[in-house]
């Protein structure tokens, strides 16, 4: 899961698995798989590189137990 601040600044985490399509509009709009939008400060790149690091996160612990 994700950090992410909404416009009005409350944190919350998302899980990226959710997550359809991400746009840059006046702020960043990420639309969910089942159509539900969420607003937040975020540029896209950033949310990009949040899932990115979360991921590689998962990725090294799943390595590190199968050796």
């Amino acid at each position: 899961m994700i950090l992410l601040k909404s416009l009005i600044g409350k944190e919350f985490y998302l899980n990226s698995d959710l997550i359809y399509k991400i746009e840059r509009e006046y702020d960043t709009l990420i639309t969910l798989t089942d159509q539900k939008t969420l607003w937040v400060q975020e540029s896209p790149e950033l949310v990009k590189n949040k899932i990115i690091e979360y991921k590689k996160q998962i990725y090294n612990q799943s390595l590190e137990v199968q050796e």
